[in-house]
């Protein structure tokens, strides 16, 4: 007999902050009739200034198979919570998790415009992805260099010796899930290796919390540039030269202005 879900609860706790935030945000999703296309992430989109995709297509699911599945994944791999002797733990485990939030969104969008530039295949330019599947696969990785000898159990009765997982679990989740983001999932290898390897290290509170800062402030400001939310007490609007925006916070009918510098089909994952 297993232990009692309260006591593994405790020893994750942050992978089930996690589950619990994705799957409040699931719930939400489904209650207000919220489309993938509103939260998920694409090139066009991107393009357009919709910059904050990047963290709500992480953390959004289609359907309640496609939130189980990531989730039951990322529950067995909450073993890496307590693996402090390995470099891991839930310090770690926090900052690696931005980590994998932020680069495998970006490294997708890098292969997108890659195959849109060098071969000139349009279905990327229009293609969405949603989903958890980039951390989950990218800490997958990270227990198979670790750890080699470990499993990951999936649903309570599949078992994968984790140093093969990563790419077991691609080539299930492609046959099992025809629309599953091959690129998406890719993403999330290739940053767990960098991770795993070294090339990607130095993450420390502070950093993580600098990180964090810059994410919600380029967050909310593509909310309010991209027109995808009105924050009533923010505009952003020209000065003197037309591509240095200025910044206002209103209040009380007293403006604080502060110039700031320029920044140059759905697949599931």
């Amino acid at each position: 007999m297993g232990k009692p879900l309260f006591y593994e609860i405790l020893e994750k706790p942050a992978t089930s902050c996690i589950i619990g935030i994705c799957s409040g945000i699931w719930f939400y999703i489904q209650k207000k009739n919220i489309g993938y296309q509103h939260v998920g992430l694409s090139y066009e989109t991107v393009i357009e200034g919709h910059h904050w995709r990047v963290i709500t297509s992480a953390f959004s699911h289609i359907s309640v198979l496609h939130l189980v599945f990531n989730m039951s994944a990322l529950w067995s791999l909450g073993v890496i919570e307590q693996l402090d002797h390995l470099g891991l733990g839930v310090a770690n485990y926090l900052h690696y998790t931005l980590v994998l939030v932020v680069f495998s969104g970006l490294l997708v969008l890098g292969m997108y415009h890659f195959l849109i530039q060098r071969f000139k295949i349009e279905y990327f330019r229009r293609v969405t992805a949603v989903g958890y599947s980039c951390v989950v696969f990218g800490w997958m990785t990270i227990l198979s260099v670790k750890q080699p000898s470990s499993k990951l159990d999936l649903f309570g009765f599949l078992s994968l010796p984790i140093s093969f997982a990563p790419f077991e679990s691609l080539i299930f989740t492609l046959i099992i899930v025809p629309q599953a983001s091959f690129l998406g999932h890719l993403s999330g290898i290739v940053v767990g290796y960098a991770i795993a390897w070294g090339l990607i290290h130095g993450m420390t509170n502070y950093w993580a919390v600098s990180m964090l800062g810059w994410i919600a402030v380029v967050f909310i400001f593509s909310l309010k540039h991209s027109g995808a939310y009105d924050f009533s007490f923010l505009e952003i609007e020209s000065v003197t030269d037309p591509s240095l925006p200025s910044v206002r916070f209103i209040r009380n009918g007293r403006t604080l202005q502060m110039n700031t510098v320029p920044i140059e089909g759905i697949q599931i994952v």
